[in-house]
């Protein structure tokens, strides 16, 4: 490590930041570009928090003042003033990458373009790993003009269903479906078809219902809607179909499967008394996240903790939870939201726990989490996978980049992933 004298920002080399990783050791490394920039090419660990928007976001998503950060640009002169803001802000650890990203790259260290691109990465590992099954827009369509017994699950935030979905779709976001598939499908017969708008939360929600062991045929919609635009196939836009909510009966035995598979994955449950010492240790970051969806977290959740729908967890962890080796610990007042997203987030290389606490005996707070609204359209990344204007090309290019993510993750060699 070195000191820059005139403004005492201290420096880290790309070696310093991987042999963090590979140790395990606390490190938030910050690109303080624009979104548009950060998605041509990053570091896998790196989270992205524009200069303009260090005072809205930082004390949220790095909440322990001494949190190692390391912040860098691509040279345009962003680093310095970030790492003079951060320290400005109290925070008592942070480095500029020497040398920036062109460092980086001249270590020999892998580039990894679009954003949450390790959660990506890793879907992409897990159908490998797994041989997650999956059907071709043209099968599923023909699947619906033959009237057949199947039900489309659209794993996706509602937002995001309602804009453009397959036909006959319901939106069951990610971390719901396995609380809410039998609701949907309850006759074993019927084959369940899992999509989302490209490739990962699709796979991901498919293979979370093969681990539940819902005994149904199951299915991902290989390449999501994007597949289904580059097949020529008519989207539906405006619906409003939700999953129904389930019995006491439904949600026992959805509670039971997920817990199952949680445990599988090394997930502990915790209490009070546990939650009391996270917060007291000072030598560790601590996420608090209430992974149910946002109406009704709003309508009552326990004190401290933020709302991130699992299934959003799991696919943007990188903004979630940028301290990467931090712990993270998750709440659901039903259970299976929480098992199910911990199962993920611990073969993601987290330390993650649920607690496992009567609701009924705590004064909840109401109203949204506060956190300051995303990073506006000033340089935000065109994602080929959002809105119904995307070229061709675009939507092409995407499924190829992502194609090849095991093999960029076999290159990197950092990231810790396993898969059950």
């Amino acid at each position: 490590m070195t000191t820059d004298t005139l403004d005492r920002v201290q420096t880290s080399t790309p070696q310093d930041i991987r042999s963090a990783l590979l140790v395990g050791s606390e490190i938030a490394i910050i690109d303080v570009r624009e979104e548009h920039e950060f998605a041509q090419g990053h570091p896998l660990f790196a989270a992205q928090i524009p200069l303009r928007r260090i005072d809205e976001e930082a004390r949220w998503r790095i909440p322990r003042l001494a949190t190692p950060i390391v912040v860098y640009d691509n040279g345009e002169g962003l680093a310095r003033k970030a790492a003079i803001r951060l320290e400005a802000l109290g925070y008592t650890d942070v480095r500029e990458l020497d040398g920036g990203l062109a460092a980086w790259r001249d270590a020999g260290y892998e580039l990894f373009e679009d954003v949450n691109s390790y959660s990506k990465a890793f879907g992409e590992l897990v159908e490998h790993r797994r041989h997650t099954p999956s059907l071709a827009a043209e099968e599923v369509q023909a699947l619906i003009r033959e009237k057949a017994d199947i039900a489309i699950l659209d794993a996706r935030r509602y937002d995001e269903y309602n804009t453009m979905s397959i036909p006959t779709g319901t939106s069951v976001p990610g971390a719901e479906l396995v609380l809410r598939a039998q609701a949907i499908a309850p006759d074993p017969d019927t084959t369940i078809i899992v999509n989302c708008a490209g490739r990962t939360r699709s796979i991901i929600g498919t293979q979370s219902l093969v681990n539940a062991g819902l005994p149904n045929r199951i299915f991902a919609l290989r390449n999501g809607t994007i597949g289904w635009t580059l097949a020529g196939q008519e989207l539906e836009t405006g619906q409003t179909r939700v999953a129904p909510e389930v019995d006491n009966r439904t949600a026992s035995e959805a509670r039971a499967h997920a817990r199952d598979v949680a445990y599988r994955a090394g997930v502990k449950h915790i209490g009070w008394a546990e939650l009391d010492a996270f917060k007291a240790d000072t030598a560790r970051t601590l996420y608090l996240y209430d992974v149910r969806q946002p109406r009704e977290y709003e309508s009552g959740h326990l004190p401290g903790f933020r709302n991130a729908q699992g299934g959003q967890l799991v696919q943007e962890t990188d903004h979630n939870a940028p301290v990467r080796g931090a712990r993270i610990v998750l709440a659901d007042d039903i259970g299976p939201r929480a098992d199910m997203t911990a199962s993920w987030l611990a073969q993601l290389g987290w330390e993650v726990h649920v607690l496992d606490v009567d609701w009924s005996a705590v004064v909840l707070e109401r109203g949204p989490d506060g956190a300051p609204p995303p990073r506006g359209p000033e340089g935000r990344y065109k994602r080929p996978y959002e809105g119904t204007d995307n070229k061709a090309a675009a939507m092409q290019a995407y499924l190829d980049w992502e194609y090849g993510l095991v093999a960029q993750l076999e290159r990197d060699g950092t990231h810790g992933f396993y898969v059950i």
